[in-house]
């Protein structure tokens, strides 16, 4: 059955060619004009992945990702007419997935849509025999999607699990930042001047009620990467 995609962007020409190179990789897509039209398919359709524009009349998609994210687990990606690092930023804090600067390559986001769909159904669809990691007060459950710390349940975007399964299953040893990226992107270029990882890395450990100045799970090796002891 082929994935459904909400496309929400005010500027009707972007939206509907969005559309076409979504429909012609077969997928199927819902397409809004404003936010509170995108609202209610948010909370009446069942979707996998949402491409949601920044500068929204009257709602921005900042607040379209903040609501999804208080029910729904599937990617975002932002779409931001702006090269200011804080949009970025402050998407991906709100949960968000990935974000792609206008004007954009239609190629390029259908690219960034696949990594985030396979990413999602992987990290959706475990082996049995996989389905529970215990790292130390973390549990994370490959099957329901589920993490705790020390029992105390954690809300995390599919980027945020994907990350902190990754640190734990190389616990031990310290991962870099590019190959966290590649492992939860699937992309080769990385930039060093990227804050992708670092972002999420910073909302993690506010979910996990982590200090910055000695988090007692996820580890920063300066210059490195990122590591969870045994």
């Amino acid at each position: 059955m082929a994935e459904t995609i909400l496309v929400v962007d005010d500027e009707r020409e972007i939206a509907d060619l969005v559309e076409v190179y979504l429909a012609g990789e077969g997928y199927q897509v819902m397409k809004c004009y404003s936010a509170l039209e995108a609202l209610a398919v948010i909370d009446r359709e069942k979707l996998d992945l949402a491409i949601l524009d920044v500068m929204l009349p009257g709602m921005s998609g900042f607040e379209l990702c903040r609501h999804i994210r208080t029910r729904h687990h599937y990617p975002v990606i932002m779409l931001t007419a702006k090269i200011e690092s804080t949009d970025k930023i402050n998407g991906l804090a709100l949960g968000a997935d990935d974000y792609v600067t206008k004007p954009f390559l239609p190629l390029e986001l259908m690219a960034r849509v696949k990594a985030q769909l396979r990413r999602y159904k992987r990290y959706n669809q475990q082996e049995p025999e996989e389905e529970l990691i215990l790292c130390g007060g973390l549990m994370l459950n490959l099957t329901t999607f589920e993490a705790t710390v020390n029992d105390r349940p954690m809300t995390l975007t599919p980027t945020e699990f994907a990350i902190l399964r990754i640190l734990c299953q190389r616990r031990g040893s310290v991962v870099s930042a590019e190959e966290l990226f590649r492992a939860v992107w699937g992309e080769e270029y990385y930039s060093k001047n990227n804050s992708t990882i670092t972002v999420h890395i910073r909302h993690l450990r506010q979910k996990m009620g982590e200090s910055f100045d000695n988090p007692r799970y996820i580890k920063t090796v300066w210059g490195v990467g990122y590591k969870i002891d045994e």
